[in-house]
């Protein structure tokens, strides 16, 4: 097993962890450390039993005040699944993931259940939409790790939102339902990547919010993490050029200089949700 601190000193480097106190690191904390995202999968089918268990596993996670406002969707349909690797052709890899499945921010259940014993829905307002997005965030999150430690790699695909719409009119989702990322799932054909991440020092807070020296830290870790494995191609030279230190900070900068999902909130409202 490699070494727990080695592998978090490697991730955020100076100022990682050295010690948990009384606990000893175990398997789980270091496949966590660890785990890397999986973009190329074997040709090897996934059982179907256990996509059920990892979604049982997921839903099992931690949800907003026991309201359970999240599903999850296995795509099996070959015409459906088709014409979700046709929308998402710009990622080349999701044909190739044996298991495609769609988390979803569920808030019409929950609506159900007032009419059905005939209370009112007093909080009709952002909060409803934000609680069942974080509620389907904290199962996908719940599912990845269900699924490493079963020794499966997966992809979050956040790209889905871009066809919100078509996607949700794909999956017959009906008002209050909503997409919030798929997941690609299969055999690893070779080990995940790991990412470096930003420090500690400034992502973890006491108290009190700080962001003093973070432009130094950013420009440190990206310095770190072009040493390590620099980015082999930059975003949009004909707009912005080349830059002679292409990093993290930069590649983000560029990445939303250009607008994205601007229809994202007009859908959301056509879903039934108030967002003030």
């Amino acid at each position: 097993m490699p070494d727990f601190w080695t592998t978090l000193k490697n991730r955020f480097g100076a100022g990682a962890p050295v010690s948990a106190g009384r606990v000893e690191p175990n398997e789980a904390w270091v496949r966590m450390a660890s785990r890397g995202v999986v973009r190329r999968f074997t040709d090897e089918a996934v059982p179907a039993d256990l996509v059920d268990t990892l979604c049982a596993l997921s839903l099992s996670s931690p949800t907003k005040s026991d309201l359970q406002q999240r599903d999850i969707l296995i795509v099996e349909d070959q015409a459906k699944r088709a014409r979700i690797n046709e929308l998402l052709s710009d990622q080349e890899w999701i044909p190739t993931a044996p298991v495609f499945v769609v988390f979803l921010g569920n808030n019409r259940r929950h609506r159900q259940v007032h009419e059905w014993r005939g209370k009112p829905f007093a909080n009709d307002h952002l909060d409803a939409f934000f609680n069942a997005t974080v509620d389907a965030a904290i199962a996908l999150s719940a599912f990845c790790t269900a699924a490493e430690a079963a020794g499966l790699g997966c992809c979050p695909v956040s790209v889905l939102r871009d066809h919100a719409a078509e996607v949700s009119e794909l999956l017959g989702l009906p008002d209050h339902v909503f997409p919030i990322a798929g997941l690609g799932v299969g055999w690893p054909r070779q080990p995940g990547w790991t990412s470096l991440r930003l420090p500690l020092t400034h992502t973890v807070h006491r108290d009190t919010f700080k962001e003093d020296g973070l432009r130094e830290a950013v420009d440190a870790y990206d310095a770190r993490r072009h040493g390590v494995a620099p980015y082999r191609s930059q975003r949009d030279v004909e707009q912005w050029g080349e830059h002679p230190a292409y990093g993290w900070s930069e590649d983000k900068a560029r990445q939303y200089a250009v607008p994205q999902r601007t229809d994202w909130g007009a859908f959301v409202k056509r879903k039934g949700f108030k967002l003030q």
